[in-house]
């Protein structure tokens, strides 16, 4: 019997549940070593790590001897305990970093669980796939990010609401314990991504308007307060001044700097690639079922969804990781549209992934030759304009590793069946054989590039003979406080009211290098210039004359 042109795509396995364990270990485990603290969020949320492995910040994190008030202490916690555990083998930042891989694959997890309970165990494999081809979830699950974890919780407690119309104390239970962790991970915005969520089942869904569905989700949203006052009380006992300014933080930053009205467009913008394939087929999904939107199955990911978007615009952030949120609803929505995908639809999303990854993969071997034979002329310029003294070596060896992975992706393609997991299968894929293309020819450069180990070694050295009872810094982030302090040594103390007791003083500038000068009685003894162009970074280091 011949098929329809537009009846679905039989469903197949692709290479099973050992082949989709391989590609999911590759994905998070390339990449995650092998490279020091990058600038960014990379160097400091490592900071907060590297003062617990020092018995230091313990119920609240330090950088540099600093409070930070940017997250809980559950991911440092996670961090700190990987650290102990593989410091025989690994550097300490390496080890720390594998903390993000344990919640990226809890992530990966628990969107595959809520789907096979939403939509029916044939998506299961598809949340995973789309949730690997995530375009902008690759870097984030590949460096130490406390968002990740917020985002692995969310997926928790989707999962665990998920079950309430079948089971409804397991699944209140496990969403209380997602919405607990998630605020311990996340501060305020861990709550508000969880806990309206059970709010929202009670009263709009219909599965759930029973004694035992609603007993359930009272429960479940009363052990969720109750475990999630723990942290503060015990940090009100221990340090009450703590508690005080992270309180006073977490709603100052809240709403306080909502997104502006001009730049929704650039949020749009960043959305479009970072939820990049999951929004449309997610669209697609929501059109076929625009009948049934208050069932448990659409109601529960909208509704994240919809938190997710109303935090980042109360947040006023316009940073990448605060769209971690939105990957687990959108995956959800995803998947339940995959398999009702006719087939031209999802030939062209089968295609249109192929396509966008060889280009990719093109621009990546552009990139290696541009350090290796400097050609193209105008990149290799620029190359070394933003990275002076940047020399490449083992180009050799890098080449014919990546010619081992791009052959390797191009037979796996060739042999997928025709499925209606062919298309999240190539997503997937295809991320997986790109990033693993990076790190195999750009690691070296990114490594070179991003890294502040080369100014802290050399201002170790310039301090080395001095006799420094502390170091003021000025204008410094907590990345490159965090950076000086792990690779250095040098805790920083904050000037305050133009006035600081130190006998040396940091100072960074970005822009203009002679934008902030001190008095006449600081002697500058130490300079430091990174990078090129409009990323030239200049470090000077005065003496108290």
């Amino acid at each position: 019997m011949t098929r329809a042109p537009n009846s679905p795509l039989p469903k197949q396995h692709l290479y099973g549940a050992a082949g989709l364990a391989v590609l999911v270990s590759l994905y998070l485990l390339v990449g995650v070593t092998g490279h020091v603290p990058w600038r960014g969020d990379d160097a400091r949320h490592f900071g907060p790590i590297f003062e617990m492995l020092q018995g230091n910040g313990l119920l609240f994190p330090l950088i540099a001897g600093e409070p930070s008030t940017s997250f809980p202490p559950l991911y440092y916690w996670t961090g700190s305990v990987f650290a102990l555990l593989f410091g025989w083998l690994l550097p300490p930042h390496d080890a720390a970093r594998l903390a993000t891989t344990l919640y990226t694959a809890l992530a990966i997890f628990w969107i595959a669980r809520a789907s096979a309970r939403l939509y029916g165990k044939h998506t299961r494999t598809p949340a995973a796939l789309l949730t690997l081809g995530t375009l902008g979830l690759v870097l984030h699950a590949h460096e130490t990010q406390p968002m990740i974890a917020v985002m692995s919780f969310v997926a928790m407690t989707l999962a665990g609401l998920s079950l309430i119309p079948t089971r409804p104390a397991l699944g209140s239970l496990q969403a209380a314990a997602g919405s607990v962790l998630a605020f311990l991970a996340g501060g305020l915005p861990g709550v508000m991504l969880t806990l309206p969520l059970f709010l929202v089942v009670v009263i709009a869904c219909p599965e759930c308007r029973n004694p035992r569905a609603s007993g359930g989700l009272i429960l479940g949203l009363s052990l969720a307060v109750g475990a999630g006052a723990l942290w503060p009380l015990v940090l009100h006992y221990q340090a009450p001044e703590l508690l005080a300014l992270w309180w006073r933080r977490e709603w100052l930053e809240f709403g306080s700097d909502s997104l502006r009205r001009d730049e929704f467009s650039r949020l749009i913008e960043l959305f479009g690639w970072f939820a990049w394939p999951l929004w449309p087929i997610a669209l697609w999904s929501l059109w076929r079922a625009r009948r049934q939107l208050m069932r448990i199955s659409w109601l529960l990911p909208i509704a994240s969804a919809l938190l997710a978007g109303s935090w980042v615009i109360a947040n006023g952030s316009l940073a990448q990781a605060t769209m971690l949120p939105l990957i687990p609803p959108l995956a959800l929505l995803a998947a339940a549209g995959i398999p009702t995908l006719r087939r031209g639809a999802a030939n062209a999303f089968d295609w249109f992934a192929v396509m966008t990854f060889i280009v990719f993969a093109l621009l990546v071997w552009i990139a290696w030759t541009a350090q290796a034979v400097s050609w193209p002329p105008g990149l290799a310029r620029h190359v070394a304009r933003v990275a002076p003294g940047f020399e490449l070596k083992g180009s050799v060896s890098q080449a014919l590793a990546g010619l081992g992975i791009c052959v390797t992706w191009i037979v796996l393609m060739w042999r997928l069946p025709r499925s209606f997991n062919r298309g999240p299968a190539s997503w997937a894929m295809g991320m997986t054989t790109l990033w693993c293309l990076a790190v195999v020819l750009l690691m070296p450069w990114f490594d070179y590039d991003r890294s502040y180990r080369p100014v802290a070694t050399s201002l170790a050295i310039a301090l080395a003979g001095e006799r420094s009872d502390c170091v003021a810094m000025l204008e410094l982030s907590p990345s490159q406080r965090a950076s000086f302090h792990y690779f250095a040594g040098v805790r920083s103390e904050r000037v305050s009211g133009n006035e600081t007791v130190c006998s040396f003083l940091l100072v960074y500038d970005s822009r203009n290098p002679a934008a902030l000068r001190p008095a006449q009685e600081w002697q500058q003894i130490w300079e430091y210039r990174r990078g090129g162009g409009k990323q030239l970074e200049t470090f000077r280091l005065y003496r108290r004359d």
